[in-house]
């Protein structure tokens, strides 16, 4: 069972206390890595083209941002300071960043993002800024300083490549160093600069704004939907102003369009399949090796299952979602599906029929590998 990284708090009393609430800083809330990665190893990432990277820099009081993949020449040309280099969804390409991500799992994975990691110099940070999401910061090597403030006053520089805030007013201030936690809820400002060379891993949560779903859903329901008939009007009369909009047109489009229609069973297919969807830059791998459902059965017996580090399965009841796509089950399947979503492995047992089916699906199209 992972170390929770909460400290002394039960998750319970996380929720009550701090989740979206006020900030909280844990000492020590990660005591041992599986990984701990050089500059090295993290230039590397970024110079994927799979891979999200962003080198943020400060020159002469002004802000830069390029994005990745980045080649070794460009980064071995930064100076000894005043720099940071962030790789998005590390847990996509290593298993113990994936490992830590789901230790948080005391909010549910259909919030969960990724993990982050950014490596900075002396002297290196990204400016003061707010997230509109909640934000672990987890300090890995080095130390930085971190400011933070409940201010409203939430205006932006104008004209910088990055959102830093115009007019941050410091209220707290931390040193963390390795293995040290900083909480943050949405829209709460922060600055962390580097006062050592060092790491920060930032377990960041989806919270899409209404706008954005709002697209989602409609295009969901275009997808989606089946309106019968067509616009006619046999009855038709020749219009005293041509240009003018007819009573009957619009009230028949209107009629037409009241088609439109949803229910909650509606709402949670498009959550399934929305939260759970890739980002555009992630594919996956089948097997090299494909074998047969026979195979298949006696392999998973003897190996057991783990998901992809890239997927997401989400379940409702006894529909289940992997990675933007339904998965068509028995309720047979359920029990051994369910606990691949929540655990993200299975360990070696011979499943139902029904299971198997689900599963086979899903290794030929590298969502999950045997174990």
């Amino acid at each position: 069972m992972p170390i929770s990284p909460l400290g002394n708090l039960t998750a319970e009393q996380f929720l009550a206390e701090y989740w979206q609430k006020k900030p909280l800083l844990i000492r020590q809330a990660v005591t041992q890595f599986d990984w701990l990665p050089e500059l090295s190893d993290l230039l590397e990432l970024a110079s994927q083209d799979d891979v999200e990277s962003r080198l943020i820099e400060r020159k002469n009081n002004r802000w830069s941002c390029e994005s990745g993949p980045f080649r070794p020449s460009r980064l071995k040309k930064l100076a000894n300071n005043d720099w940071t280099v962030l790789v998005q969804n590390v847990n996509h390409h290593v298993p113990f960043a994936a490992e830590l991500l789901y230790r948080f799992d005391f909010i549910p994975h259909v919030r969960l993002d990724d993990l982050m990691v950014s490596y900075a110099p002396p002297g290196g940070g990204v400016g003061p800024h707010f997230d509109s999401y909640d934000v672990f910061l987890l300090q890995v090597a080095g130390k930085k300083r971190w400011r933070i403030s409940a201010q409203s006053d939430l205006s932006l520089e104008p004209d910088s490549p990055l959102k830093i805030l115009r007019n941050f007013q410091p209220e707290q201030e931390w040193v963390l160093e390795h293995g040290d936690m900083l909480y943050l809820p949405p829209h709460y400002a922060h600055d962390g600069v580097a006062l050592e060379a060092g790491q920060t891993w930032s377990i960041g949560f989806r919270a899409p704004s209404a706008q954005e779903m709002g697209g989602a859903f409609l295009d969901f329901l275009r997808d989606h939907i089946e309106l019968p008939g067509a616009y006619a009007d046999p009855g038709l009369q020749r219009p005293h102003d041509p240009a003018s909009l007819p009573p009957a047109f619009v009230e028949q489009v209107a009629t037409m369009l009241q088609g439109i229609r949803w229910d909650e069973a509606t709402v949670r297919e498009f959550i399934g399949r929305y939260f759970s969807e890739p980002k555009s830059h992630v594919f996956y791998d089948g097997p090299e090796d494909d074998l047969d459902e026979e195979d298949f059965d006696q392999a998973v017996g003897r190996r057991g299952l783990v998901l992809d580090l890239k997927s997401v399965m989400l379940f409702d009841e006894n529909r289940f979602f992997i990675n933007g796509e339904p998965l068509a089950t028995d309720p047979a399947a359920a029990t051994a599906l369910r606990r691949l979503a929540n655990t993200r492995r299975l360990p070696a047992a011979r499943y139902d029929a029904a299971a198997l089916a689900a599963l086979y699906d899903c290794y030929q199209n590298g969502y999950l590998h045997l174990g």
